[in-house]
């Protein structure tokens, strides 16, 4: 189990943790919340020993590895595959070896510790984690140098999951994953076999895939057996029996003071005045978390225009020519809700892009109305934002005519106070730079409100009034989002963007989840008895490819069992001088028997699995 003991540290003299302890149970999966800034990043580096604590003790079983995801894949010339195969380093050295080794002894030792392991699997486990991340066969093989950052921190995040460490560890691992990716990596936490604490600002995910909530708040920890719905209803009760006892308390010390005041300069009533001075001095409150209050954020209303807001016939859009989206017959209305649904690359920005009119068509036909005005939410916010301007500096830019004191006003409506808004945006935290890349996108009271991934870095609180903020805003909202609470609150239609088309998918979120769950996002009648569904090529190659590897190990195993009864076959080994060579002999030979049974197990077992799909 993990065990933290009367843990401390600061960070520049301020207290981030004092005197905070708490134990994870093995096997347990855990969220680690509390609102941005309270030291949860700061919290894993603690547990990793990268910082050096100031009190107190964190404690491991002996051996036990910790895993987690510091930063992107390489760019280097390996492919995808082998990046995350190499994660696993005990099989990379066993398999190394084995290339090599030609002692008996030792070869049958590594091949017992490779099965041991379930080394045979590993390539058709590494592929399974790839594919659910969002890479197919072919990406699977390229180099991790012809992807972006985004997609590296995916990689990184494969092989952190196919090392399978005992302490696994994931700071926000839903950032860089669309909604299909963070499906599969909530169904996957649930069966890891160890240990995990994730920090997540996902409703959803906080709620299916742990079993506890650790909450990290006026510099303690506190653990909450259950899922995130079920913290926050402890917790709440737990802060109004505080008010409670605080109002009490409260009006002992009123009534205290009272007599205080009007019998103090009084002789005769002075020791009892005293008296009560004292008894005001040793009442207590209870201890209430330092609950800012949750900053809604203000979209301004924008006046109502004539339909559609856009209009598109027979549009394709796309990049050097090269259509993305082709045969877009779409309408937006300024009452329409619309969240795009798709994997990551099928071309969501791409649409959002050409609805927000930053990307031109390549063919067809796109109206819009003549008073449109698009606000545009990027994923990447630093493509809208200017890395040396402050935010004050931004809002100077743009609105020159306003005051200063006007421009603080908005920023501090979204949450960006003082201190942040003389701050340059580059040294701005992920949340602070959402909040004002929504603050630009609003600023002209849009008729239609364009947002791609909005709740990226924003905390439960920050999301929960981005909601409520929608639900308030008479504008048409276009949304891209994995956030799957986000978009049960807010939308009430959905549009399916896959192979190069956008459709209407008719049904609800929920489906929508099951079917990513199935492995497939495309909508299919109903029909009497589902007949199962065949295996997919990838999965096909990865079997065979298990296979191969199965039978070469066989054949390998072989060879050593034929060379060993040649030697076995020498009657000089038996002669009275050799009996000792001789019984090491046997006994390698016993050895290279009982791997060869397990591998050629191993062998019928691919066998089988292949056969069972059709290959």
């Amino acid at each position: 189990m993990l065990r933290m003991d009367d843990i401390s540290y600061s960070v520049e003299g301020r207290p981030l943790i004092e005197h905070a302890s708490a134990v994870i149970p093995d096997g347990h999966k855990v969220g680690l919340v509390g609102r941005n800034g309270t030291g949860k990043t700061t919290l894993f580096r603690l547990i990793r020993g990268e910082l050096t604590l100031e009190t107190g003790e964190i404690s491991l079983p002996k051996g036990a590895r910790i895993g987690g995801v510091a930063q992107e894949a390489p760019a280097t010339d390996d492919s995808l595959l082998d990046t995350v195969l190499a994660a696993d380093t005990e099989r990379a050295a066993l398999m190394a070896e084995a290339e090599h080794a030609t002692d008996a002894h030792r070869i049958a030792e590594i091949q017992t510790r490779l099965g041991d392991i379930d080394a045979w699997s590993a390539e058709a486990r590494a592929a399974s984690i790839l594919r659910g991340l969002g890479f197919d066969t072919e990406a699977q093989a390229r180099p991790c140098a012809d992807f972006s950052g985004g997609w590296r921190m995916r990689v990184a995040l494969a092989a952190v999951l196919f090392s399978r460490p005992d302490l696994l560890l994931l700071d926000e691992p839903t950032n860089y994953l669309d909604l299909e990716g963070a499906l599969w990596l909530e169904a996957y936490l649930v069966r890891y076999p160890h240990t995990v604490i994730i920090v997540s600002h996902d409703r959803d995910l906080l709620n299916r895939a742990v079993t506890g909530i650790l909450h990290l708040e006026d510099r303690k920890l506190t653990y909450y057996s259950g899922p995130y719905d079920t913290f926050a209803k402890t917790r709440a009760a737990r802060l109004a029996a505080a008010e409670a006892e605080n109002r009490k308390a409260e009006a002992r010390r009123a009534h205290l003071q009272s007599f205080v005041d009007r019998f103090r300069a009084q002789a005769t009533k002075a020791r009892q005045a005293q008296s009560r001075l004292k008894m005001i001095e040793r009442l207590t409150f209870a201890a209430t978390p330092q609950e800012a209050a949750l900053r809604r954020f203000s979209f301004p209303e924008p006046e109502e225009i004539s339909p559609p807001v856009v209009a598109m016939e027979e549009a394709s859009v796309g990049y050097d020519g090269k259509p993305v989206l082709s045969h877009l017959t779409l309408r937006i209305d300024q009452d329409d809700r619309i969240a795009l649904l798709g994997r990551n690359g099928e071309g969501k920005s791409t649409l959002s892009k050409l609805i927000a009119g930053r990307l031109a068509p390549l063919s067809g036909k796109i109206t819009t109305s003549t008073k449109l005005r698009v606000g545009y939410f990027a994923q990447h916010q630093m493509d809208d934002l200017r890395a040396d301007e402050t935010p004050l500096a931004h809002l100077r830019r743009l609105r020159p005519g306003e005051t200063p004191a006007r421009h603080r006003a908005r920023l501090s409506g979204f949450g960006l106070m003082a201190e942040q808004a003389e701050t340059e945006v580059g040294r701005l935290s992920g949340g602070q730079k959402a909040r004002l890349t929504l603050l630009l996108a609003t600023l002209d009271a849009p008729h239609l409100l364009i947002l791609d991934e909005p709740t990226n870095h924003l905390d439960i609180e920050s999301r929960e009034a981005l909601v409520e903020a929608l639900t308030a805003y008479s504008g048409a909202v276009v949304l891209v989002s994995h956030d799957m609470h986000l978009l049960s609150l807010v939308v009430d239609r959905l549009w399916l963007v896959k192979d190069g088309r956008v459709t209407p998918f008719d049904d609800d979120l929920d489906a929508y989840r099951k079917l990513l769950l199935a492995g497939d996002a495309t909508p299919k009648p109903d029909r009497p008895k589902a007949k199962p569904e065949k295996p997919g090529r990838d999965q096909i190659l990865a079997l065979r490819a298990e296979l191969r590897k199965s039978e070469a190990r066989v054949e390998k195993l072989e060879q050593m069992r034929d060379q060993l009864a040649r030697k076995l076959a020498d009657p000089a080994l038996y002669e009275n001088e050799r009996i000792g060579e001789m019984e090491v002999w046997q006994k390698k030979y016993a050895e290279i028997m009982e791997g060869l049974d397990r591998a050629e197990a191993l062998w019928i077992a691919a066998q089988e699995k292949l056969d069972a799909a059709g290959g």
